[in-house]
Parts: C-alpha cells; structure tokens; sequence
C-alpha cells in the first residue's frame, strides 16, 4: 500500500507542477462550478479554484506525502496497524487539498475539520496518556478557529454567496468586511499556532514522526498562512495587518527563545517551525503575500527533511531524543548527518540553498519597508536565534563524543528511509533558486545601505557564536541559567503558554462550565422548572387519586370537616 500510495502521488505531484507552469505563463484561473443537487429552487454547488498558487501549493504537498508515505514504510514497519496509518496520512492529504482548492468558505471548513479531525487522531496514535493530553490540547485550540470560520461563513450570509474569492476587490473599501476578515485571521492565528495559540504546536509532537513531517512542512499549520495569502488585501491597507504584524512578530521572538533552551530533538524542530510560521506571517502582514508564499514552499522542503532525519536519529538512539544523550554522530551515521546538516543550514539562510532565497529576499524587504523598530527587531533578532538553535543543535548531536548507551548500534538507517530523505535532500539544495526563477521572472534590485546589506549576515553570524559558546562552553551557560532561573524557565517553557492554555483556556472554562452545570441546569433551574413542577403535579394527583378511592373513613371525615367550617361561617 505504502509503494503504491507513493507512485500514485508523486505522479500526480509532477503532473501539477507543470500544469501550474503553464497556468503561471499563460496568466490562467479555472473557476469550476459543479452542481450536484438541483430540487426546484435549491441548487448544491461544489466550487473549485485552479490557479498557479494553488496548483504549484497542492504539487509540493502531494510531493513530501509520497516521500513521506515512502519513509514510513521502513519507519513503521514494526507497526501492526500499519495500513490504518497510511489512511489516516492520505485522509490528512485529502482534506488539505480540499482546503487548497476552495473558493468558498463552507468547502473550507470542509477540508478545515478534516484536518483537525485526522490530526487528532494522528497525534493519539500511540495511545498513551501524553498522546491523550496532547491530542485534547490540539482539538480543544484549533476549535477556537473553527468557530471563528462558523461566524464568519454566518457573516457572510449578507452577502449573498459565500465564494468569498468574488468579494476580495470591495474588501479594500468595505469596513464591513474587516469583520469577516478579522474572524478568518482568529482562525488562521489557531490553525498556524500565533500567540496566544502556540502551545498545541510542540506538544503535537507526540505523533509518529512522519507525521511531523508532514504537519510541520506542507499541510496542517500552513493551512492558516495559505488562508490569510488568500485573504491578503485585507491586511495591507487596514488595522489588522498591524495585529497580525506584532503578534507574529512575538510569535517568532519567542519561539527562537524557546528553542535555545530545549533539549528535546523534535521540540526543537517544532519551534523553529513555529518561527517560521510567525516569519511567514509578519511579511504577510506588511503586504508582500508573494514573499510569503514563496517562503512556505521552500521551507516546506527543508522542513520535511529535518524531522526525516531526526527519525532516523532516534530510532538510532533507542527511542531517545534528549540531544546532551548523542554526540559524534557525524562519524556513525554521515548520510543522515549530511541530511541534517544540509536542512539546518537552508533553515539557517546559508547562500545557494533553498531557506536563502526567500529569507534574504524577506529581510532585505523588510529593511527597505517602513516598519518600526520593534518589528524590525523581532525580524533580525529572531534570524539570529535561528542559526543559533540550528548550530547549537549540531554541535550536541554531530560533533564531539558518543554519549549514548554502549548498546546503541548506530549506523545510517535502511535504503527505504535514505531514498526519501535523498529526494527532499536534493530539493532542499535546489528548490529555492528554482522557485525564485519561476515566481520572481524579473530580477528585482534591492539598493540598501551597506550596513543594512550587511546586518543580516553579521546577525548570523553572531547567532553561529551564540550557539556554539552554548554548546561548547557549557558550564558558564548553564551556571547562568541557574543564577537566573526565573527568566530562564519564563524563555524555556514559551513564555508560560502551555499552563496558560491548559489551566488558564482549557481547565479552569470546563471546571467553571461544570461547576455551573450543577449550580444551574441541574440544580436551580430543576427546583424552579421541569422537576419541581414535575414532583408537585405527581403529590397533587396522588392526593386526587386517594380522595376518589370509595372509602368510608375519608367521606365520613370530609364530611365532619365540611360540616366543622359550615358551623365557623354560621357563628
């Protein structure tokens, strides 16, 4: 199932990306309407968008999958249910697509739900009680969104259809519309984990890996930036692209800061995913959707590659992930090292590969915009947490010595899980300047300052040290960390943001919720309705039912009664 899954996408995954070649030469958009139930008055239409941002979106999806798939069938070899698994990850694919595709706002939630009903299911499928928790943690926050989406789909009914594509002209002058616009960005802000919604993103990591993989490059979590691309003039011109600016900015500040102080391999990766995710939409908000677009395709290559290789290291390392447990991996396992190290420094920028042509291209963007010094910040600093974590990350686990058990038999994994590495790997090398020649067909010129030419490189270059002095001179760090331990547990656990989402979002509403249950639906409001009245209308029947009983001693005494009250009115 795996081999024919992987055939079958990866083929139609090429068929699109040509097709959206030529629909971006030729400047084409297909709206298709289908009608699948006509009864009298009533019409069911089914509404399908074809342009060059979809179709290209839709064949980088489709190409990670089959590689993904490919890689789970050495990965998951030891699983029983392994079949179950491959159609919950074609399930996931499937309503990603339909998100892709879709002009309208209800077939958007179609494919919306379908995405956080499988993910649900991914991320319980080890069944245990952190899968659990996790799980509920990622249901309950993308539930925020698609309530969000329900009211905007309600809002919408004032106008008439809800192919929001045909409103996207009057959205610029229509104030009205920053209400559907502010709904659908609540919803993108849950689905792509902005703050105050972070905390689902590392914690989803309980799922299998290849399903990271997928998660965290093309599907899920960019399902909300590839929303607000759709949705893109709203955020120029309006107080909303300010919002979404410095919450996003603070996302990615944060999530750089978290991921310096994290020892678990996954998590890491997780953050620096959520970095990129507030990167994409900071410039979405200062209104260059193509740069952002640009940027979701290419990190989406990298991306995958990084939790393929991470995989390969912990089933490696006997199922750990702590990275202060590797060590000198370089030399027992060089083609997943290679991988690795080749994903991190696309992730990090380096020249030529795939993260530099659009990270250089959004920096320099940025410093010729007009933006404040705070996002202007959050901008740079935050690319220099990036090489940081990156570096730091390498030389834990590639250089220096072993630090695992002596029963750990390292060595490169099978060819199954090589072969779909090599594919991404070889993507990530190339895909960046190939993307760059195809969206951006006329070389722009950015002229800047020379120190602001320079700032970026000079940022990376601080962050390389950073890194490195974290990993290498580490009692000084860590005798710092303890000096400080307030502010470094506040930095290392995202700014207290999964207790604020567990206790504060998820916790303390349900216990109030069935606090109040009890107090009222149960309680007050059974004394003064259903049940009160129930239990009186039962004792005054029963009393009904006795008095018409043909007995002596009750006539007798009704009688002496009547007969007691007739003599008081007499007197």
């Amino acid at each position: 199932m795996c081999w024919v899954s992987f055939i079958y996408l990866f083929f139609i995954s090429l068929l699109l990306f040509f097709t959206s070649l030529m629909f971006f030469m030729n400047n084409i958009v297909l709206f298709i309407e289908w009608e699948i139930v006509s009864l009298n008055s009533m019409s069911l239409l089914m509404t399908v968008l074809f342009d060059w941002m979809s179709l290209s979106f839709m064949s980088f999806v489709l190409f990670i999958s089959s590689l993904v798939i490919y890689y789970s069938k050495e990965y998951m070899s030891s699983d029983l249910n392994v079949r179950r698994f491959i159609m919950l990850v074609l399930m996931f694919v499937l309503s990603m697509m339909m998100l892709i595709i879709s002009p309208n706002l209800v077939s958007i939630l179609l494919g919306w739900d379908g995405l956080g009903l499988v993910s649900y299911c991914l991320v319980i499928y080890f069944q245990n009680v952190k899968s659990y928790n996790a799980g509920m943690l990622t249901a309950l926050s993308n539930r925020i969104g698609d309530v969000a989406l329900l009211m905007a789909i309600a809002w919408m009914l004032n106008y008439g259809s809800w192919n929001y594509i045909f409103y996207l002209e009057m959205m610029q002058s229509n104030n009205e519309m920053l209400i559907i616009g502010g709904l659908v960005m609540l919803a993108a802000m849950t689905k792509s984990a902005q703050i105050p919604f972070s905390s689902w993103l590392p914690a989803a990591m309980a799922a299998p890996t290849p399903v990271s993989a997928l998660v965290h490059s093309s599907t899920l979590v960019t399902a909300g930036v590839y929303l607000m691309i759709r949705f893109n003039v709203l955020l120029a011109q309006s107080w909303l692209g300010g919002i979404l600016l410095l919450v996003s900015g603070m996302t990615m500040f944060m999530a750089g800061l978290g991921a310096c102080y994290e020892f678990d391999l996954k998590k890491i990766i997780a953050l620096s995913t959520l970095s990129q995710l507030g990167l994409m939409m900071s410039i979405l908000s200062m209104g260059f959707y193509k740069l952002a677009f640009f940027h979701l395709l290419t990190h989406a290559l990298f991306k995958a590659l990084l939790f393929m290789c991470a995989g390969a290291i912990i089933h490696n390392m006997n199922n750990s992930q702590d990275i202060r447990l590797m060590g000198g991996l370089a030399m027992h396992m060089p083609l997943t090292s290679a991988c690795l190290n080749t994903a991190n420094l696309a992730l990090c920028g380096m020249p030529f590969l795939a993260g530099f042509y659009s990270k250089d291209l959004i920096l320099e963007m940025v410093s010729l915009s007009h933006v404040n010094i705070l996002s202007f910040f959050f901008f740079f600093f935050s690319t220099g947490l990036t090489v940081c974590y990156s570096l730091r990350l390498v030389y834990y686990s590639m250089t220096g010595t072993l630090n695992c058990g002596s029963l750990n038999f390292l060595n490169d994994e099978g060819w199954i899980m090589l072969s779909g590495m090599l594919g991404l790997f070889i993507m990530s090398v190339v895909g960046g300047s190939m993307m760059s020649w195809l969206i951006f067909s006329t070389p722009s010129m950015i002229c800047l300052p020379f120190y602001l030419k320079m700032l970026t490189l000079f940022v990376c270059i601080m962050g390389g040290l950073v890194g490195y002095f974290m990993s290498k001179v580490n009692l000084f760090f860590i005798n710092k960390s303890l000096a400080n331990y307030n502010s470094t547990f506040w930095s290392g656990s995202m700014w207290f943001m999964p207790y604020i989402s567990t206790y504060g979002i998820i916790y303390i509403p349900l216990d109030m919720g069935a606090c109040m249950v009890k107090c009222f639906d149960q309680g007050w409001s059974e004394y003064f309705g259903g049940q009160n009245l129930y239990k009186t209308l039962v004792y005054y029947s029963l009393i009904s039912q006795e008095s018409q009983n043909n007995n002596l001693k009750i006539y007798l005494l009704t009688f002496v009664l009547w007969f007691i009250f007739l003599l008081g009115v007499m007197m």
